[in-house]
């Protein structure tokens, strides 16, 4: 897709917000205060992540105040300016930072299931163990597996296009320790409790197959109620592909030989000259009916991974559609080689931009701005023409390819 006649720099080109600009990933209900600003911000639509106990209510309620709506899906997609009040995505789910918050009550050996105490419970899903009473004394009751699937499940029938997130899996990741006193006393009350806000780190880790055990129950419940799903992975990218691999195995597209391609256009009366050449449709070849234990379509956020390892998820046997997206602050605050690579490897039709900001507002409009600059300026991209690449990947990846290109031909027609 790059123009080679896009000569003039994409830095100083006027910035579209007109055609619709997308937000694949962001955590405003960190800074609660901003949310408000939500109406006014030039983003055209903000796919918001929960993360852990505090702040699925929050996201919940929001949605309920700005989510989109069926009614307003068309304005959403337009090319222009548009007043759009509603343009919260919501996504519902336990981030990995807070996984041994959770404890599994459904494997089948749990059928005479005993909720753990909590010191068992930490004991057993942290790493290395702790034996610092005061450290697992701070940590929140544990929850079951069970109740998290259920309120997401929930979630999920009330908000017809929310997505599955933030989940995944992180080995960097150590827990904070508990607050002192004077910390929590004098802790900033703008910011939803829960989160690192400043604290010293903990050696202590979750392990990873308790990650693994809390990432596939929710990918399973996504596959099971066909809602796309925001990953996590960080220095886990091998573990990350191995677990959704296990969640597709045996669902694999079966892919034909070049003879069996040939004879299959030949049967549908192409031309017998050998080409078996046809438009990409792809995405569309991945969207399947029925249950299915995978979710049909999966953006891995703020990809850190090489570009090698890109391979591993476009092969073309793989049931559900992958999407890679990058942000300023994870993937592009020194443009480093590795993340020019990796966006120039990934295929225009698979890419996405988020500003992963804990805080709504003019900020986050400048950080999608500048991602999508640096983007277009690695793809060779005009800004209008990777502006509509990336808004029509963005709704895609929400709503699916039949339906994106539903509403892309609807909003073509008026």
């Amino acid at each position: 897709m790059a123009d080679p006649e896009a000569k003039q720099d994409a830095s100083r080109e006027d910035f579209p917000w007109q055609l619709g600009v997308f937000d694949a990933h962001c955590h405003p209900t960190d800074t609660i205060a901003s949310l408000d600003h939500i109406p006014k911000m030039k983003a055209r639509a903000l796919t918001i992540m929960a993360s852990r106990g505090q702040d699925q209510d929050l996201v919940r309620q929001f949605a309920r105040k700005y989510g989109i709506e069926k009614e307003s899906l068309v304005t959403l997609c337009k090319q222009e300016d548009v007043e759009l009040p509603k343009r919260i995505v919501p996504s519902f789910g336990w981030h990995p930072w807070f996984s041994h918050q959770i404890f599994d009550d459904t494997s089948p050996v749990a059928s005479d299931f005993r909720k753990p105490d909590a010191t068992q419970h930490y004991r057993s899903v942290l790493t290395p163990t702790p034996d610092d009473h005061d450290f697992i004394s701070s940590l929140p009751e544990p929850k079951p597996l069970s109740e998290l699937l259920a309120h997401v499940r929930k979630d999920l029938e009330e908000f017809p296009y929310a997505l599955v997130g933030e989940i995944g899996i992180d080995r960097s990741f150590r827990l904070p320790m508990h607050w002192a006193y004077d910390e929590e006393a004098n802790r900033d009350e703008s910011l939803t409790p829960g989160g690192r806000e400043g604290r010293q780190l903990s050696p202590y880790r979750v392990q990873i197959g308790h990650q693994r055990k809390i990432l596939k129950a929710q990918l399973n419940l996504a596959g099971e109620l066909k809602r796309p799903v925001s990953i996590h992975g960080v220095a886990a990218h091998g573990i990350v592909h191995e677990t959704l691999e296990e969640t597709w195995k045996g669902y694999e597209r079966e892919i034909p030989s070049e003879r069996q391609s040939r004879r299959r256009f030949n049967a549908a009366g192409a031309p017998e000259n050998g080409t078996t050449s046809k438009p990409d449709n792809s995405e569309g070849m991945h969207e399947t009916t029925g249950t299915k234990p995978y979710p049909p379509r999966i953006c891995l956020h703020s990809y850190s991974g090489p570009p090698d390892a890109l391979k591993q998820y476009l092969v073309p046997s793989i049931p559900a559609t992958i999407y890679f997206s990058f942000s300023c602050l994870v993937n592009l605050s020194s443009r480093t080689d590795k993340a020019v690579a990796v966006i120039k490897a990934v295929p225009d039709n698979r890419i996405l931009v988020e500003s992963d900001l804990h805080s709504a507002g003019d900020k986050m409009d400048q950080l999608l701005e500048d991602v999508v600059r640096s983007v277009c300026k690695i793809k060779g991209w005009t800004l209008t023409a990777g502006v509509n690449q990336l808004a029509e990947n963005w709704k895609r990846f929400v709503f699916g390819q039949r339906d994106a290109d539903q509403l892309s031909l609807t909003v073509d027609n008026q």
